[in-house]
């Protein structure tokens, strides 16, 4: 088939869909922006739409070869201490009958381990618009709901293609200085070569590469890896750090540059989803010298993409590099939370 979108709401089984350039305004987005809240007013999953039957069907014919599994599930109790002074996971055994039955009792903030940022998570900070129009309102208070709740996402599934770009396997073999531990930032140029290195181009189809619509993107910084080098009084003191808002940060952690390459990248690829193994994806903080916006405003709030972070890729990577194949099926399991 041969469709094309070119009206809002856009159709998620069309096999074009316009660069982020020329992507129609919808009356009910901010006004000014571009590329926001095209799958229609009403939609509570974003860029999972691109999951239909169709993709990830043909995505589990091709990708499917050997029946391997390799989790990339971090554990909840790392890093000990969270970052931006977060909660600390708690996990208590209840003794319902001694020798007999017994619960386990979790207390966590859900940014402990590998998590996905919701939609309610980052707001489009010009107007304080979370996806699809939900407010601040929606989350918290006497109005509060369900709208975009990722619970949605649980409801709707997520399984397709996925793609990894090891840029800290990368840097390695090319004698390239990366500390995951400060702001360092990834161009788009050098993901290209990262990718050209691994015997992929990263341009989307449309453009003549090997991305596919619906693909979900994994970026390994070697965040991961950097934490078990240091010793657990060195990633408690790193993760103390003060935090505050703008480039004096303490909290500093390598991730995707924010330049306009880079969003015309993760906007015309229509990934459904796209994750790395840092605390924040993106360099962090933004480049304020160069940008006052955050790549979470574009991901999350505009495009309601599926924003991945501390996903453990080590294993991937090893098993993508022994098999020299950087594409495989993968699938999550949202927390199934009403109004989480």
């Amino acid at each position: 088939m041969n469709k094309t979108a070119t009206t809002i709401p856009f159709d998620p089984d069309s096999t074009k869909f316009p660069q982020r350039m020329d992507v129609p305004q919808p009356q009910y987005a901010p006004q000014g922006v571009k590329t926001a809240w095209v799958w229609g007013s009403s939609d509570m999953v974003g860029r999972l739409n691109l999951l239909t039957p169709t993709r990830v069907k043909a995505a589990a014919s091709s990708e499917i070869k050997t029946g391997e599994m390799v989790p990339i599930n971090w554990s909840l109790n790392h890093p000990e201490t969270p970052a931006f002074a977060r909660e600390s996971f708690e996990h208590k055994i209840k003794t319902l009958a001694e020798n007999i039955a017994y619960d386990d009792v979790y207390h966590l903030n859900t940014q402990s381990g590998t998590q996905w940022d919701g939609f309610r998570h980052f707001a489009w900070v010009p107007t304080g618009s979370f996806y699809n129009n939900t407010l601040g309102e929606d989350i918290v208070g006497d109005k509060a709901n369900h709208k975009c709740s990722i619970h949605h996402w649980a409801n709707h599934g997520i399984a397709g293609r996925g793609i990894l770009l090891d840029y800290r396997s990368y840097c390695d073999k090319k004698g390239i200085s990366f500390n995951s531990y400060e702001a360092e930032r990834i161009s788009y140029a050098e993901l290209e070569a990262c990718g050209k290195e691994q015997g992929i181009d990263i341009r989307p189809q449309a453009q003549g590469g090997d991305i596919q619509i619906g693909d979900l993107l994994f970026i390994r910084s070697g965040f991961i890896q950097t934490y078990f080098t240091k010793s657990p009084e060195e990633r408690k003191k790193l993760a103390l750090r003060p935090h505050q808002s703008g480039p004096d940060d303490g909290q500093r952690y390598a991730g995707i540059k924010q330049e306009e390459p880079m969003i015309d990248w993760l906007h015309d690829c229509y990934f459904a989803a796209v994750a790395g193994d840092s605390p924040t994806f993106e360099a962090w903080p933004t480049n304020q010298a160069m940008a006052d916006y955050h790549l979470h405003e574009f991901i999350l709030a505009l495009w309601g993409m599926p924003l991945g972070e501390m996903v453990d890729l080590e294993r991937l990577a090893q098993t993508c590099k022994e098999k020299n194949r950087w594409t495989f099926f993968v699938t999550s399991a949202p927390a199934k939370v009403p109004g989480m």
